[in-house]
């Protein structure tokens, strides 16, 4: 498909990974694709670092690219990841980076530009209608949809003229609909990095005036990096002294687990390498009773090892969805952790969050006046989705032969540009 003839385009902005995809007005998409290598997902990451060139003083890069410019200079570098998940959260004002501050909106834009950069000519003639997917529901205590929408705005202003925004379950929806030949009844289940989503729509036959019709949708802000928080909390922290004590006068008190809180949120993680910081832990290790755990904590925060750590947990999760037990291996600012994890420990770990996960689901049905047994597809989709408790839970609700999988980074892309080529996209607009 030749660029120019793109009629919409679908993004997929997403906590973890970003994906792109042009419709051709034939009801076709194809997928923009990154670099040399050719592929469709974008990190959604950003590396910042001084220099005199770069937008006030500091250059910035995006993606894979952000990775590598980080792993080459991590000391010299300011690495972000999931900063989609503050998009909503008033509590979030501006990222401090080398005195800079950074406001959600400036890095979207920042990281838009280098993903048009990298997209070998694909983007650089954007189509007019532009598809935004948004979580039903936003991540973050006391989301904001209003704040989120407001920052969404000036991220996009210069991306497109006429932008849509669209639940991203419904951009699933439609592209498994083009699967289906009949009637059918879905229930789609978007497992992302910040938050699970979830849409009951119901499918006409091909050929009909309006082929998907949404009929509930619902969310709840959790997802898979807290699936990997579980991980840190429960098999990391405890060796950087969750837990342990520190000898306050004549006292033994607990450390205080706002330290270890940081460890789950990027935007405090990566300013946790300031001197007023790191002279506090200092001190706590002074009287700690195991400094050498305190010092392991130090050392991963000024060695900014942030990265490596959750890259590390990321790793040992995608291993637990294909067996029942892996190693988790981490090495770096001089530390070294390592542990056998079996998967029914992380199963116990994420128990609660996928009891709340299911309930965000049962009111999808009750929205909808849909029970289980009327639904008659069940469409998975995103990296978590990947996940056996994840997938026995679906199993166990609605029977193995009612569920369907395929593009679970691309799927929501495709269904969104579907979208744009329809005659009135401001009809699945929220």
């Amino acid at each position: 498909m030749d660029k120019a003839a793109a009629s919409a385009l679908g993004l997929d902005f997403g906590t973890t990974n970003s994906v792109v995809a042009l419709a051709d007005g034939q009801g076709g998409t194809r997928l923009v694709t990154f670099g040399d290598a050719g592929d469709a997902v974008f990190r959604s990451a950003l590396c910042f670092w001084e220099e005199e060139r770069g937008w006030n003083g500091i250059a910035h890069e995006a993606g894979p690219w952000a990775i590598d410019e980080y792993l080459q200079s991590p000391l010299d570098s300011r690495f972000i990841q999931s900063f989609k998940s503050v998009a909503a959260s008033p509590l979030f004002e501006r990222a401090m980076i080398f005195n800079k501050p950074f406001r959600f909106e400036d890095m979207g834009r920042l990281f838009l530009q280098r993903l048009v950069a990298h997209a070998g000519g694909a983007l650089d003639e954007r189509p007019r209608r532009i598809i935004v997917g948004r979580p039903v529901e936003y991540a973050g205590a006391r989301p904001d949809p209003e704040l989120a929408r407001q920052r969404y705005d000036a991220m996009l202003a210069a991306f497109g003229t006429e932008i849509y925004y669209v639940h991203e379950t419904l951009g699933a929806a439609h592209s498994y609909a083009s699967r289906l030949t009949e009637p059918t009844t879905i229930l789609v289940a978007d497992f992302g990095g910040g938050t699970t989503d979830f849409s009951i729509v119901r499918v006409a036959e091909p050929g009909a005036p309006r082929r998907c019709v949404p009929l509930a949708s619902s969310g709840i802000g959790i997802a898979g990096d807290r699936f990997d928080y579980r991980i840190v909390d429960r098999l990391v922290l405890p060796l950087l002294g969750k837990g342990s004590r520190y000898r306050s006068f004549d006292k033994l008190l607990e450390i205080p687990g706002g330290y270890f809180a940081d460890f789950g949120d990027w935007s405090r993680l990566a300013m946790m390498r300031n001197r007023r910081t790191l002279d506090e832990i200092r001190r706590l290790k002074r009287d700690a009773e195991r400094p050498d755990l305190i010092g392991r904590m130090i050392a991963l925060i000024e060695h900014e090892q942030g990265f490596p750590l959750y890259d590390a947990v990321g790793k040992l999760k995608r291993a637990l969805s294909s067996s029942k037990h892996a190693p988790f291996h981490f090495t770096g600012g001089g530390i070294e952790i390592g542990a056998e994890v079996r998967r029914a420990d992380f199963e116990q770990w994420i128990a609660d969050d996928l009891r709340r996960i299911e309930a965000a689901m049962d009111q999808a049905l009750a929205r909808a006046s849909v029970t289980p047994a009327k639904i008659d597809r069940v469409f998975l989709t995103g990296g978590s989705s990947l996940i056996p408790a994840i997938r026995a839970l679906f199993d166990r609700r609605f029977g193995e032969e009612r569920i369907a999988t395929g593009g679970e980074l691309t799927s929501i892309a495709h269904g969104l540009a579907l979208i744009g080529e329809e005659s009135d996209p401001a009809e699945w607009a929220t």
